[in-house]
C-alpha cells in the first residue's frame, strides 16, 4: 500500500501503518504536500511502485486527488500507456489545477509525452 498523504492530514487514519503491517502488507507512507508536490515526490512514488512491480499494489491518499495523479504519471511514463486512456482514472476525479498542472505538465514534457489536459 502506498499512501501519499501526510499521516498528520485530518481524516487521516490513525496508525495505519500499524494496521497495515499486522495483515502482513507492505505500508510505504510518501507524505505529499497537497498545496506543492514536486518532482522529487514523483521520483519517490516511480521508485516505491517499481519495487513492488510483482504485487498488487492500493495507492491512496485523502479524496484521490494525489494519487489519481500520480498513478496517471506513472501509467503513462514508465508503463507507456496511451495517455487519453490513463487520464480516464484523473477525470472521474478532478482536474488537476495550479502546482498539481504544473506538475503534471513539467512531467509529461521532461519525458516526452504529448498530451494536454483541456
Amino acid at each position: 500500500m502506498i499512501y501519499l498523504a501526510p499521516p498528520t492530514v485530518r481524516d487521516a487514519v490513525a496508525d495505519e501503518h500499524l494496521i497495515v503491517a499486522r495483515q502482513g502488507l507492505v505500508f510505504i507512507n510518501i507524505p505529499i504536500r497537497f498545496d506543492g508536490p514536486t518532482e522529487a515526490d514523483f521520483d519517490a512514488f516511480s521508485a516505491a511502485l517499481g519495487g513492488l512491480a510483482d504485487r498488487r499494489v492500493l495507492v491512496h491518499c485523502q479524496v484521490n486527488m494525489r494519487a489519481s495523479s500520480f498513478v496517471f504519471l506513472y501509467r503513462t511514463i514508465v508503463l507507456k500507456d496511451d495517455p487519453k486512456k490513463a487520464y480516464d482514472a484523473v477525470e472521474k476525479v478532478w482536474v488537476p489545477e495550479g502546482s498539481w498542472r504544473q506538475l503534471i505538465d513539467l512531467e509529461l514534457k521532461k519525458h516526452h509525452v504529448d498530451f494536454e489536459i483541456l
